[in-house]
């Protein structure tokens, strides 16, 4: 059974709801201090109780998106195959879909000064999901090639995967990638990204 918050634990919890809220729907441009806690409804002041600056309050609003991006992981991964590849697929899509559906908090979340900081342990949180990534991509490579998963080479790859996956992100949300392909959804683009890094599925 839940404990009830306390007021002051749920001061924080109404300032990150309000941060996240804002976040969502009107971008990482708009989180100002005066705004979120005109928002939660309480002096503009008043985050400082629990924030002394506003990195900190920023970065506990995109401790919750990384909490969100690794449910939807953790969800999709436990419900598909034990096949790599597919589950390889199945994260891609997961990541896409978040940063699509999310834009806001997904800039957020990488915003460089905000891994640096260290508040609230930031990588603590985005570190396991590129491990995630790391695993998978060490077991495809394996399965590809018959052999035994090499972590250091797994880990180069994943994160050239990452990165592809970042850029399908950011260039379809600008409508870049559409244009260009005349793509009607991102599957193709997705599918290729894992074809470039981990060989044609099934050596074709």
């Amino acid at each position: 059974m839940n404990r009830p918050q306390s007021p002051e634990q749920d001061l924080r919890t109404r300032l990150v709801d309000a941060g996240a809220d804002l976040v969502t729907r009107e971008g990482a441009g708009a989180l100002t201090l005066r705004e979120i806690a005109r928002r939660a409804g309480v002096s503009h002041g008043a985050p400082r109780r629990h924030f002394p600056t506003h990195l900190e309050l920023l970065s506990a609003i995109a401790h919750r998106g990384f909490a969100e991006l690794a449910e939807r992981v953790t969800t999709t991964l436990g419900t598909g195959t034990a096949d790599p590849r597919a589950q390889l697929t199945g994260l891609g899509r997961a990541y896409l879909e978040f940063a699509l559906e999310n834009p806001g908090m997904y800039e957020l979340m990488f915003r460089h000064d905000l891994l640096e900081s260290g508040h609230l342990r930031l990588r603590d949180t985005s570190l396991p999901l590129f491990g995630v990534l790391v695993e998978l991509v060490g077991r495809a490579r394996a399965v590809a090639d018959d052999d035994a998963v090499d972590v250091a080479a797994a880990r180069t790859v994943a994160g050239a995967l990452w990165a592809n996956l970042h850029g399908i992100a950011q260039l379809w949300r600008w409508g870049s990638l559409r244009l260009a392909t005349g793509a009607d959804d991102f599957t193709p683009l997705l599918r290729a990204a894992l074809d470039a890094h981990l060989g044609p599925e099934g050596g074709r």
